[in-house]
């Protein structure tokens, strides 16, 4: 078990966590009257669900526009010739290339979060499914990160949005903001990402898909929301 120092104990002691259950302003409301970080924490939301990882049919996966932005800047990394490069060039993708990007990464330089591609170069993208797939990198068009709108694509991931992904614990977990943003807007990030994570329930779910919604940040304590309030986001 890791090892929680004296102000995480302490603050976990306040919060009650682990047994009170909060409503999501509430929950808010002491996560941000109680951080004593001298950096920018971010919020994040852990949800626990009854699905089985192991079955494709309930393997949940998408992404979700947060309705206030991330405030953290993603780096991009594009795979595209052409005119699909120079439009991720002008969207401000972080790399864009095609075999000389394919080169970088294979000698294990990945300095992005986002990997985005053109249909027409997966040929390339499929060689370096080793490397990408583990880390969760490999591009998608379930997720829209293989497109021929890569342009758009680097835009929209540029706005702010969060990718879910269900673990092989059966949790989804997710950064979603910064504490420092209001607390209505750290509101409605986190009704936006739920809300997604709701609408994916797979068909063959028997019994409560969710079993336990935390909120916390990333020096703080995990606070259980209500789940009833959650049902109606």
């Amino acid at each position: 078990m890791a090892h929680r120092g004296k102000r995480h104990r302490a603050m976990a002691k306040l919060a009650d966590a682990g047994k009170k259950v909060y409503i999501l302003s509430e929950a808010i409301s002491f996560l941000k009257e109680n951080s004593v970080c001298k950096f920018d924490e971010t919020v994040e939301v852990a949800i626990n669900l009854n699905v089985d990882p192991r079955a494709a049919d309930q393997n949940i996966r998408g992404i979700v526009t947060m309705p206030a932005g991330t405030g953290k800047r993603t780096r991009i990394a594009v795979f595209a010739r052409g005119k699909a490069a120079d439009a991720a060039v002008d969207a401000g993708a972080d790399y864009v290339g095609a075999d000389d990007l394919a080169e970088k990464i294979s000698a294990g330089d990945i300095e992005f979060e986002v990997c985005i591609a053109a249909p027409d170069m997966m040929g390339v993208v499929g060689r370096l499914g080793k490397i990408l797939g583990p880390k969760g990198l490999m591009p998608n068009p379930k997720l829209g990160t293989v497109t021929p709108n890569v342009g758009a694509a680097v835009n929209n991931f540029r706005a702010g949005q969060v990718e879910y992904r269900l673990d092989k614990t059966g949790i989804i977990h997710a950064g979603l903001c910064k504490l420092s943003f209001t607390k209505e807007k750290i509101i409605d990030n986190i009704k936006a990402y739920i809300g997604a994570v709701l609408k994916a329930k797979p068909v063959g779910v028997k019994g409560a898909y969710l079993k336990a919604v935390t909120v916390s940040t990333t020096m703080g304590v995990g606070l259980r929301l209500d789940k009833t309030e959650v049902f109606g986001f």
